[in-house]
């Protein structure tokens, strides 16, 4: 059962009853949904094709709603379609035929295999057995990239509207062998702003302070500052703000396995805690914002 025979929606946003603070929550790679199609073309088993999810994040997350906030969760998996990069970024190498003229067929993620349809998970596990129609890449777009991205702006124009303030909390997780550069510190979480520009340094600082003041090791932007989502949304001077967390997915699931382990509800916990700080914040970082405008 898949979208692609009209029996399953892509993705879902969770909607409280009412809308009572300005975050918007989004989890765009913790999608588990695999259609028969895109299995029967990769050469990756069902366990192998997985490595790229952000596991079970949408579900760490769960309780956004009843904090008052919306959560967007996409179902489709993040190594179908990425929506966390431009909506065209493709590598050439893939298609049996030449992309249209406006592809992005030279960035960085697209040279690292993880591009808009990425070519691989993990580490550098190819995804497909042959090479895919353009038509088909591009119908993933046109059909989920675009309308999930429409959504999402509608979320934060509505909450914009709304509160007069916007924040975009993206969700993520990251393997646990991840390094913070230079050093052997591997952290528990990563807050990433795009190196201040995609949210207020007051923000940023108190999501790392509320995560370690938990005992857990936060750190800013290195290796991970935020992706397209981050980057394309976060406006702070016009108060719309928009922060990446990262979770070591050690902490809460078997990596071999990809069975959640038994801290999987202490981390929910942590999160939820998280959250909580956080509206808690953004009530006083609102007030302030407010008077200095006046």
């Amino acid at each position: 059962m898949d979208w692609l025979t009209g029996e399953f929606e892509p993705f879902e946003v969770r909607e409280p009853e009412t809308q009572t603070i300005p975050f918007v929550f989004n989890s765009p790679h913790s999608g588990r949904h695999y259609p028969a199609q895109f299995l029967a073309a990769s050469r990756l088993d069902a366990l192998g094709i997985r490595r790229s999810e952000d596991h079970f994040v949408d579900e760490l997350f769960a309780d956004a709603t009843h904090f008052g906030a919306p959560l967007l969760v996409a179902h489709f998996p993040r190594a179908y379609l990425d929506v966390n990069r431009e909506p065209y970024e493709l590598d050439p190498r893939m298609f049996e035929d030449p992309l249209p003229s406006y592809a992005n067929i030279g960035s960085m993620r697209v040279a690292g295999g993880l591009g808009t349809v990425p070519r691989i998970v993990a580490e550098n596990m190819e995804i497909y057995a042959r090479r895919m129609p353009v038509a088909d890449a591009l119908a993933r777009i046109e059909t989920i990239y675009k309308p999930y991205h429409a959504c999402l702006r509608r979320l934060i124009a509505r909450t914009h509207a709304r509160f007069g303030l916007s924040i975009l909390i993206d969700c993520h997780s990251m393997p646990g062998n991840i390094k913070v550069a230079g050093t052997d510190a591997r952290p528990d979480f990563i807050i990433g702003d795009r190196y201040g520009t995609s949210a207020s340094a007051e923000l940023s600082r108190a999501a790392i302070q509320f995560l370690e003041d938990m005992g857990f090791n936060a750190v800013r932007n290195k290796p991970y500052a935020g992706g397209f989502i981050t980057e394309h949304y976060g406006r702070p001077v016009r108060g719309l703000h928009a922060l990446q967390i990262e979770i070591n997915r050690s902490l809460y699931v078997d990596e071999a396995t990809l069975e959640k382990r038994p801290e999987f509800d202490l981390i929910a916990g942590v999160l939820s805690t998280f959250m909580r700080q956080m509206v808690e914040f953004a009530e006083a970082f609102s007030i302030e914002a407010t008077l200095a405008a006046e």
